[in-house]
């Protein structure tokens, strides 16, 4: 059994930032990045968790969870996440959307690990 999951995350309502990608060639330093922004989100007041994937041609979509529409807007106003959003936008993405959902309902399925 394999240790991936989705996020763990409370009972609704809660809210879904959906930001779908496509990036340019070569990393220039995107996953380093990437990796100091999730730590930065995570310690954010709000923030509940985070789902992502990227396929191999460059297409990636990254869900992040948070509480409210407080905490969203205060991370989209946070200045070093500010600044990264710039900074992709001049080097990382060939184009990107952003959604934001509140989820109503949410369930899922879990294999037992003897399985």
């Amino acid at each position: 059994m394999t240790d991936l999951a989705p996020a763990s995350l409370p009972a609704p309502p809660y809210y879904a930032v959906v930001f779908t990608s496509v990036r340019t060639a070569g990393d220039e330093g995107y996953g380093d990045r990437a990796e100091q922004m999730l730590k930065l989100a995570a310690d954010q007041p709000g923030f509940l968790g985070v789902d992502s994937a990227r396929g191999a041609d460059g297409l990636g979509i990254t869900v992040s969870y948070w509480s409210d529409e407080e905490s969203i807007a205060a991370w989209r106003g946070h200045a070093e996440h500010t600044l990264t959003r710039a900074h992709g936008r001049e080097h990382w993405y060939a184009s990107f959307a952003v959604h934001v959902a509140k989820v109503e309902r949410a369930y899922g399925f879990l294999r037992p690990a003897d399985l």
